[in-house]
Formats: C-alpha cells, structure tokens, sequence
C-alpha cells in the first residue's frame, strides 16, 4: 500500500477526521504546483500517539514528531515508503483549524475517497503558514477560482476572527 493509503486507512479505523491540505489540496482546486509530499490535516491528538501506528505494515515507516511549546501546531507524523512520503499535520482540537477541518469537502483523489479544504480555509492555511511559497500559492488560487471576487470576499469575512499577522499577510500578498 501507498503512504497515502496506509494514513487514510489508519486514520478511518480510528474515526480521526482529515483532509488534504497545501499543494495536494491547490491542485484539487485546479492550481498545479510541484511537490514532493503529500499534505494532510487532522486537528485530533491521538494521531500523535505512536500505538495508533503500530499495525503500519513493513512497508511503511512511521516518524511521529510532537511540537514544543513554540510550535504552533501539535506535531507532524511523517509516513514514508513506496510512494511519495504523507505528512499529517495536526492542530488542536479547539483551534480555527478544526472549523476548517469541519467544512472540508469529500474528492475522489489518487484513487481514494478524501475530503479537501474549500478554497477559502486553503488560503487561511496558507496565510497561517506564511511562506514566501505559501503566498504565491494564495496568489495562484485567487487566480485560478472562478469567482475571485467571492473567495477575497469570504477570506476577508474569515480574517476578522483570526490572528493579526494573518491579516498583515493577506494585505501584502493582495496589495497591487
């Protein structure tokens, strides 16, 4: 089985939401950008507990990393083997994130049914990360939507609730 495969099944048996995120989920969104991995969100902590992983096959190979208390998310599980490599990012359950999880929408992706982030939480993801990467994909998905008018719109509605700096991000990477 496929990284990819591997994580949906462990998360499934485990009744843990996810949904793709970063350049998997542009690309669900009509935006191609070039990547090496595979991005996944889950906002529930038991993802991070490494029995969860214990019946990954030996095909598979499992790196469960915990965030510190200067790390905005919980952790990142790394899940690697034939295929291109899975990263589950994990937020807390009680952040904004979890409503971002919750309004995820189903896609049939990579041969798997997966749910992906509409295109306005994928450009409040990508303004929380705040790369000089993560800024052009918002500029690529506001070019590549039918509606843009629509998407700022909603973003902006977003932003109100959120942390300043993403509202600083949001003004620099739509300023003219």
């Amino acid at each position: 089985m496929t990284p990819l495969a591997v994580v949906v099944a462990t998360l499934a048996r485990a009744d843990v939401p996810c949904a793709l995120i970063g350049a998997s989920a542009l690309s669900a969104h009509a935006v191609a950008r070039s990547t090496l991995d595979i991005d996944l969100m889950a906002c529930d902590p038991k993802v991070l507990d490494p029995a969860l992983w214990v019946h990954v096959g030996s095909g598979c190979a499992v790196d469960v990393r915990r965030g510190d208390l200067q790390d905005p998310l919980a952790g990142v599980v790394r899940v690697t083997g034939p295929g291109r490599p899975v990263d589950v990012v994990v937020f807390g359950p009680l952040g904004w994130q979890a409503a971002v999880l919750a309004r995820a929408v189903p896609v049939a992706w990579a041969g798997l049914d997966l749910r992906v982030v509409t295109p306005e939480d994928l450009v409040l993801l990508k303004l929380y990360a705040g790369g000089p990467a993560d800024l052009w994909d918002v500029l690529a998905l506001l070019d590549a939507v039918p509606d843009r008018a629509a998407l700022v719109a909603r973003v902006e509605a977003s932003l109100s609730t959120l942390p300043a700096v993403m509202r600083r991000r949001w003004a620099k990477a739509t300023a003219p």
